[in-house]
């Protein structure tokens, strides 16, 4: 593999051009919907859990640009936004002192949940295939082209002009084609739930009652998501979690243990003498089913394409640079450079342009996002008192072999 991207490439119409998209979670059948409404006819999305992607996730902040994408695919936003609320209320309690900001939010808050099932509604059953895990990318050796190869845990192969990674925070797109560049624990987790509905509840709010502690809720469809960002050594992590956060980087509800649970509750129940309603602070008591993420940092990104024989491979949103939750820009990342890629491939589809040029230019517009939102998280980070000191704790993407 290589990052030069301006070798000879075929002209490729939109007949022509094979493009697999790995990932079926958002980003993926984004960019999936996307070229095929472009005219793009050999699109495949490759999803590794059988049976689509079974998974769930928190609040998502959705910003203008990604709801023009959404509304350019024909999905309104009656279908996944529960409460148009813009505000949020932000309120920092310092000693002696406690203020409350109402801010407007560019964009509309939702759920994976609901995000997910309005895209995967509109893919199209023949072009997804479920239960595929990738283990590898080569080059094509036969005698008929040097395209690139995917390989399956199956022993399965696909080939394609274009592989594009969307396959999120733990890729094992990053691990085949960017293998030094590894996820470190931050030294703190988001603690997650969904509790019964709140009625008082009607706009994103957020506290702040002293550094080292935030605590989000907003209002879901039948109740309220709520985050609680608190510190934790590795050595406290694996305690609460059964493992260290580079061996579970995401806890599923079966692994949050009773001391997680009560440690989560009793920083609720301190905020509740702290500025935190009591309504709140019921609301985490009164959750039951409760997951966690360990926030971690990654070496920001050198390049977003790469050279595969006669081909290209691409990573997108996470799979590119997973970023702190606090920036906000994890799915407005991916959807804006998915949108970006297909606008640049468009020109190669319908106009003949050169595919590693058009690549060359997409990576050069959207790069320097993705840098900047890399380096915004532990800025954020640290102004909050969120973090430890050591972050040597890596979180291990998967693993995969290059041929």
């Amino acid at each position: 593999m290589s990052n030069k991207l301006h070798h000879s490439t075929p002209r490729c119409g939109f007949r022509r051009l094979r493009i697999a998209v790995v990932g079926g979670s958002l980003t993926g059948p984004t960019v999936a919907l996307l070229l095929l409404q472009a005219g793009f006819e050999r699109v495949s999305i490759f999803e590794a859990v059988p049976g689509g992607c079974a998974q769930t996730g928190g609040l998502i902040g959705v910003e203008h640009s990604t709801l023009d994408v959404l509304d350019r695919l024909g999905i309104g936003q009656d279908e996944f936004v529960h409460h148009r609320s813009e505000h949020i209320m932000h309120t920092r309690i310092r000693p002696g002192h406690a203020e409350t900001i109402r801010r407007v939010y560019p964009g509309r808050n939702t759920t994976w949940t609901l995000l997910h099932a309005a895209l995967a509604a509109r893919v199209p059953a023949t072009i997804l295939r479920s239960g595929l895990r990738v283990t590898g990318l080569h080059a094509h050796h036969g005698t008929h082209d040097g395209s690139p190869v995917l390989a399956f845990v199956d022993g399965a192969t696909e080939p394609a002009d274009l592989v594009v990674f969307a396959d999120g925070r733990a890729s094992t797109g990053r691990a085949l084609l960017d293998p030094d560049r590894h996820i470190r624990y931050a030294g703190y987790v988001a603690h997650r739930g969904t509790a019964p509905a709140t009625p008082a509840l009607t706009d994103f709010e957020r506290f702040e009652p002293c550094p080292g502690v935030q605590f989000n809720i907003a209002p879901i469809p039948d109740g309220a998501d709520w985050t609680f960002y608190l510190n934790a050594t590795p050595r406290q992590y694996a305690g609460m979690f059964g493992a260290p956060p580079h061996r579970r980087p995401f806890v599923l509800p079966r692994y949050v243990s009773r001391a997680a649970r009560e440690h989560v509750d009793r920083a609720a129940t301190d905020l509740a003498g702290a500025g935190l309603t009591g309504t709140y602070a019921a609301a985490v008591h009164d959750t039951g089913r409760r997951m966690a993420v360990a926030v971690a940092d990654i070496d920001p990104p050198r390049q977003m394409v790469w050279t595969v024989g006669d081909g290209y491979a691409v990573l997108l949103g996470d799979a590119l640079a997973p970023v702190r939750p606090h920036t906000a820009r994890g799915l407005n990342n991916g959807i804006e450079q998915a949108a970006g890629l297909v606008a640049a491939l468009t020109q190669v589809g319908k106009y003949g342009a050169d595919l590693g040029a058009a690549l060359a230019g997409w990576q050069r517009r959207h790069l320097p996002a993705a840098v900047a939102a890399v380096r915004l998280g532990p800025v954020i980070g640290g102004r909050l008192g969120l973090g430890l000191s050591r972050q040597d704790d890596r979180v291990p993407t998967a693993a995969g072999s290059l041929r």
